[in-house]
């Protein structure tokens, strides 16, 4: 399988990545018992189809040794050749607090080590307390080793767009903004994805698919309760279908995409990450993946086969039109993990 000329994107001038990433929290074991060695590799296969960029982070638990050893295996097998289309990206959630050199430099460094790498490709930092600037030094040392080639570009995770606007203000380089962006949650819409157009900054939407909620298996079901919702995801994003509308709006959501996905000979899971490829400044969209206990390489792949038009478009927004303001009941992009 290879993937058309419209699934990648050119993120930055020397970085071309795949506009579907797949992600690996699932890996963290809030998601249920990985096997490395199969998790390994899945990845290659993921890889082989032309899904060549990660997104991982120094919390989800063996992402970045997966990664690691993912690179030893693809390298020792095909040559260091086969690497060369292969895009890394990890994150850095410090706890806030004295953001020094020898702290930034030690957190760069053990990602550096876990994943088998000279230079990460994109670190993502986080930071959920801005009563302490403390990020404005984090990000001065991450510079630093940009300078320095241990980083090939910075970018955020989770930052509000005035926190976003006060790093840029101050100088320093911002290549995208990992963000919450789904059918459920357009947040994204009222006020980072504009700034980030004007700005040049991409957005990497997460939680696209709402954990799996957004797919033809919660279709005609009833609500599930607590214990029906057996992964972190399901969890965290069956309490946002809450604070949207609520399962009896999310039903007909799900109605609607059905019939739209049918159209088009694909899933309702397509259509809800094609829609969010299609918003402004949105550079690509992170779809979790079990590694080796479940694909869904083909499945995936159709993606980037199906345009929706404006018919489609209206169905959506009928229904969309009748949730809730998250942005007024939340607040903007983030702010969820600073409430």
């Amino acid at each position: 399988m290879t993937l058309p000329d419209n699934a990648y994107v050119d993120l930055t001038p020397d970085m071309r990545i795949c506009r579907l990433l797949t992600g690996m929290w699932q890996v963290s074991g809030a998601h249920g018992a990985i096997d490395p060695g199969a998790a390994v590799e899945s990845m290659v296969r993921y890889h082989d189809a032309g899904f060549t960029t990660w997104d991982m982070a120094d919390h989800y638990g063996p992402a970045e040794e997966f990664l690691g050893e993912f690179r030893r295996r693809l390298a020792e097998s095909r040559g260091e050749g086969a690497l060369k289309d292969l895009r890394a990206f990890t994150k850095w959630v410090p706890c806030p607090g004295p953001m020094s050199r020898p702290v930034v430099e030690a957190a760069i460094a053990r990602s550096l080590s876990r994943m088998g790498v000279e230079a990460l490709d994109l670190l993502q930092f986080h930071w959920w307390e801005y009563s302490d600037e403390g990020y404005f030094d984090a990000f001065a040392r991450m510079s630093d080793l940009v300078d320095e080639g241990r980083i090939r570009h910075l970018a955020l995770t989770n930052f509000d767009t005035e926190h976003l606007d006060a790093l840029l203000d101050g100088g320093f380089r911002v290549v995208s903004n990992q963000v919450q962006y789904s059918l459920i949650d357009r947040r994204p819409e009222v006020r980072m994805a504009p700034y980030c157009g004007e700005r040049g900054v991409g957005l990497l939407a997460y939680g696209t698919l709402c954990g799996g909620l957004l797919s033809e298996r919660f279709l005609g079901r009833p609500e599930p309760g607590w214990a029906d919702l057996h992964t972190a995801s399901l969890r965290k994003y069956k309490q946002m279908v809450d604070a949207w509308g609520g399962w009896g709006l999310f039903q007909d959501l799900l109605s609607v995409l059905l019939g739209v996905a049918a159209k088009h000979g694909a899933t309702i899971g397509n259509v809800a990450v094609r829609y969010v490829l299609d918003r402004p400044a949105v550079a690509g969209v992170i779809v979790g993946a079990r590694l080796g206990v479940s694909e869904h390489i083909a499945d995936n792949a159709r993606v980037f086969d199906m345009a929706l038009d404006g018919d489609d478009h209206d169905r959506i927004e009928a229904v969309l039109g009748r949730s809730r303001d998250l942005f007024g009941l939340i607040g903007d992009c983030g702010d969820e993990y600073r409430r």
